[in-house]
């Protein structure tokens, strides 16, 4: 297999949600206009807490210093696996799942942190541009690594470098929503764009109709990606509902997934190991997981089959957390 690191900078940032109103226009910028602007990469993703924005560095120009703004200080490269030529897929597990023993676990290893970010394309695996060394050189045994220059492929080779980890163990909430991972044509994009600007910028305001005010048990999530013309979108099924049905598409078979967030508290941008604790277990029962990283947590999707048919509880086992984790019947 290959591994590129792709001809991005990112910066990783959060919007408050009372700050919100200040980047409207930038954000509609950056989602709908796309030939008034030079960004090639871009997600934006609602959280309880705030709005994560991950941006290339033209992108990142549009977003005015603010109080409301807040930006890690590190620039983050995406990596991406390539198989046959292809973009990573697989008939058995997908997303983080795939990448969990190749990637994942053996950057833990190497006390390197990872910013997750899948999509329904592929999957993006964020690495501070400084550890860069660390990651080529952990990874070259397994892959062949290449660095996107210019829109050429260049390989990369580096020196050995050596780290330890002592991993953390974190609490996890698993909220009631129901999510679709789905894609878009993005010459469609106008025709959702009243809905989709309502879904991000409005859905905190009071509505009229209490009666489909979601459970206190659920949580609000919303992504958008925007990157090298390819649209990824995560939602719950409530938030579904208010799209198109035909303009949306997911997978052949219409999963749905249930969610897994990680951390009591802001995990922070220093800590390692995370992700490889979530995707290691998941991949060693071949399990599909989609996972997101935000400004503050962690969220790892994993498919409906994976509850039990005669409960409808959700069961996912992490051996490094060492117990079980359980939520309710399935609503």
């Amino acid at each position: 297999m290959d591994l590129h690191i792709l001809d991005h900078r990112l910066r990783v940032t959060s919007i408050s949600k009372n700050g919100l109103v200040n980047f409207t226009h930038p954000l509609i910028k950056l989602i709908f206009l796309r030939n008034r602007t030079r960004c090639k990469f871009f997600s934006l993703t609602e959280t309880p807490e705030n709005y994560t924005v991950v941006l290339d560095e033209e992108g990142f120009k549009e977003l005015q210093p603010s109080e409301h703004l807040q930006v890690e200080s590190s620039i983050w490269l995406p990596l991406n696996v390539v198989s046959n030529g292809n973009a990573s897929s697989s008939s058995q597990a997908v997303g983080v799942t795939k990448i969990a023993k190749s990637v994942i676990a053996p950057l833990a290893q190497q006390h390197v942190s990872v910013f997750m970010l899948s999509t329904y394309q592929t999957d993006f695996i964020l690495v501070r541009e400084k550890d860069l060394a660390v990651v080529v050189t952990t990874l070259e045994e397994e892959f062949n690594i290449y660095k996107e220059v210019g829109g050429e492929s260049v390989p990369v080779h580096c020196q050995d470098v050596s780290n330890a980890i002592h991993p953390t163990v974190h609490p996890v909430l698993i909220p009631q929503n129901q999510f679709c991972v789905m894609s878009l044509d993005p010459d469609t994009l106008p025709s959702i764009a009243t809905t989709l600007i309502d879904v991000l910028f409005y859905s905190n305001s009071p509505k009229e109709d209490t009666q489909s005010s979601p459970s206190r048990d659920c949580i609000k999530f919303f992504s958008f990606s925007l990157i090298d013309g390819y649209i990824s979108l995560v939602m719950d099924t409530e938030a579904q509902r208010q799209f198109p049905a035909d303009l949306l598409f997911t997978s052949s078979s219409g999963e749905l997934w249930r969610m897994v967030r990680i951390g009591g508290q802001p995990l922070g941008f220093d800590e390692c190991g995370i992700v490889a604790q979530i995707s290691q277990p998941l991949a060693d029962s071949d399990i599909s997981a989609y996972y997101i990283s935000t400004f503050s947590f962690d969220h790892a999707l994993v498919t409906l089959s994976t509850h039990d048919p005669g409960t409808g509880s959700l069961v996912v086992v992490f051996e490094p957390l060492n117990q079980v984790l359980r939520t309710g019947s399935t609503p």
